[in-house]
């Protein structure tokens, strides 16, 4: 079973293939992307991405300033090697990152000429799970903000799918009913994120030879060395998980989309340091077409779980939802998003309680002047309670607001 262990080959694989294909026998080739570019005022909690106990992406102790960041540089390429049949890769260079070009996602996807009504996909290699209907541009990004909701924020830090996914969907006058199965691999970190740090709101999906850190108040409880890093996405246990959705499209009205997860982990299994975490959750999502109005919903639910040693056992519940809404209306878009998440740790006695609860609100609003160019602003006000805050020294209550004004130019 050595194939599964460390980290994930399948990536790397595909995206050689890519490049291969792109050079050579590839009937068409194509490529997009974007680069990103932003003014901020942060919030003034440190952020998680620096070890802090903040909940937003940019923030700083004491007397945030405002700041001038170069964000990333997102490429998007697709290779035709035959009817149907596609490679596709994405990749990001930014800073923060632990190497220049990282890769978001690399798979081949076969989805020959429907007939008699059924459309069969099938994709193998490195992607994100079909959980979101909100991010679905390139580079896990979103129409309608720059921050995602809490759920699709953890989902592009946490969840990547190593293996196959295969799709059919029957098309009807009135829509398209579709079911979704996956089996796939490393994923046994799944849910560290969500225990030791809590939720989070932030655009920056980890890439695949990525680490998200962990805060530096639990590198002290656990005595560890700072910078701490989340294992990221590794084989543990040697067994596969699964996912399995169904989702319904009406046409001129909107879609549903369910989604189980279960990473299959083992919580008692150990490598090279590492603990499998047992994941997983029900997802249930919705969009809306209210005549020049969009509606967006989600709500998700599930548990995390690692038992090292019989003395040594945490569990912890967590739960997401986000309302947005958004409209169109010439080169503008104008959204709003509330949302609400929660967990409940079950930890050993004496142990730090990990729990917290917590809400947002996010406003947005883009103008697009040229094909090639979008600008946006957008506020994000978060109020969130987390016991874990008391031990490094600070109030258990934090209010955190974050201003952002992006020029994104696209190719």
């Amino acid at each position: 079973m050595t194939a599964w262990r460390g980290t994930p080959p399948v990536a790397g694989a595909f995206l050689c293939l890519a490049v291969a294909a792109s050079i050579g026998s590839a009937q068409e080739f194509s490529l997009n992307g974007f680069a990103d570019a932003r003014l901020v005022q942060p919030s003034s909690q440190q952020s998680w991405m620096n070890g802090g106990l903040g909940k937003l992406r940019y923030g700083s102790a004491g007397d945030p300033q405002p700041g001038f960041h170069f964000d990333e540089i997102i490429a998007d390429g697709r290779a035709l090697l035959a009817p149907g049949l596609a490679i596709l890769g994405t990749l990001r260079a930014a800073p923060g990152q632990r190497t220049a070009l990282d890769v978001l996602e690399a798979y081949a996807r076969y989805q020959p000429i429907a007939t008699s009504g059924f459309l069969w996909s099938n994709k193998l290699g490195a992607f994100y799970p079909p959980v979101s209907l909100e991010n679905e541009g390139t580079g896990w990004s979103s129409p309608w903000s720059l921050t995602p909701s809490a759920i699709n924020s953890w989902v592009g830090e946490e969840l990547r799918t190593f293996g196959l996914e295969s799709a059919i969907e029957r098309r009807v006058a009135r829509g398209a009913l579709a079911l979704t199965l996956s089996v796939y691999g490393w994923n046994d970190q799944a849910g560290t994120l969500l225990a030791w740090r809590g939720w989070a709101m932030g655009d920056f999906p980890t890439g695949i030879f990525d680490k998200p850190r962990l805060p530096d108040a639990l590198a002290r409880q656990f005595r560890r060395s700072v910078p701490y890093y989340d294992g990221s996405f590794k084989e543990v246990d040697d067994r596969p998980g699964w996912y399995g959705g169904l989702s319904w499209r009406e046409n001129g009205l909107g879609r549903v989309n369910f989604l189980h997860y279960d990473n299959i982990g083992d919580p008692r299994a150990v490598r090279d340091g590492i603990v499998a975490w047992r994941t997983s959750f029900d997802s249930l999502g919705t969009e809306v077409d209210l005549g020049e109005f969009v509606v967006l919903g989600q709500v998700m639910a599930g548990e995390t779980e690692i038992a090292r040693t019989p003395a040594f056992r945490a569990l912890t519940k967590f739960q997401s939802a986000y309302v947005l809404a958004g409209r169109y209306f010439g080169d503008w878009s104008l959204a709003a998003r509330v949302d609400t998440f929660a967990t409940q740790e079950d930890n050993p006695p004496n142990a730090i309680d990990l729990s917290e609860h917590g809400h947002a609100a996010t406003v947005a609003l883009s103008w697009r002047p040229r094909r090639w160019l979008r600008l946006t602003s957008e506020i994000l006000r978060l109020d969130s309670y987390r016991a874990q805050r008391l031990q490094a020294g600070l109030a258990a209550q934090a209010v955190e607001t974050q201003l952002q004004l992006s020029m994104r130019t696209s190719f």
